[in-house]
């Protein structure tokens, strides 16, 4: 397939993952995630608007026993982390005891996942893991483990597959990077 440019607002951006490597790649997070949860029951927690479409997906492939709710977070304003985050919409189930597994579109600066997992923590949770369908480790300012990572990726600004540029893009299948 050859690469395609769209614009965006004032960007453009050509194609960077198609569609089949990143159901591939979450076909392959799910499977070590039904290894690892095996009788666990895990509660997977989705950080809307933009892990959308990778829980959806990731969802239709975990096969052990589990439960899922949707939180929102906020930390970005336009291609920047503004570094502060606030609470949305907030968790409503009893997370204590639980085995959590957070479901990210992407986790760069790590403020928004490391905000997260405090909060949950003070919760008494049995474990908290991260799964991402990205992930930038030079951009990290955090020391995290990011357990499940669907793709490793530079520090280039990317949309599509539930990921946004000033509310455009998430509906696009591929993912896009911004052409500089």
């Amino acid at each position: 397939m050859s690469p395609r440019t769209i614009t965006l607002h004032d960007c453009d951006f050509s194609t960077y993952l198609y569609e089949e490597e990143i159901i591939a790649r979450i076909t392959i997070l799910a499977e070590q995630i039904n290894q690892d949860y095996e009788g666990k029951n895990p509660l997977f927690l989705a950080v809307l608007n933009g892990s959308f479409m990778f829980a959806s997906d990731l969802m239709k492939r975990v096969t052990v026993p589990c439960e899922i709710a949707f939180i929102r977070l906020s930390s970005y304003r336009d291609m920047e982390s503004t570094g502060n985050v606030k609470e949305v919409l907030g968790l409503t189930e009893d997370v204590e005891g639980r085995h959590i597994v957070v479901l990210e579109d992407i986790v760069d600066t790590g403020h928004t996942v490391h905000n997260l997992i405090n909060q949950l923590q003070a919760k008494g949770p049995a474990s908290v893991e991260v799964a991402s369908l990205l992930l930038k480790p030079d951009c990290l300012q955090h020391k995290l483990e990011v357990k499940y990572v669907a793709k490793a990726i530079p520090n280039d600004f990317v949309v599509g597959y539930g990921l946004d540029y000033n509310g455009l893009g998430r509906n696009l299948r591929d993912i896009y990077k911004i052409v500089s």
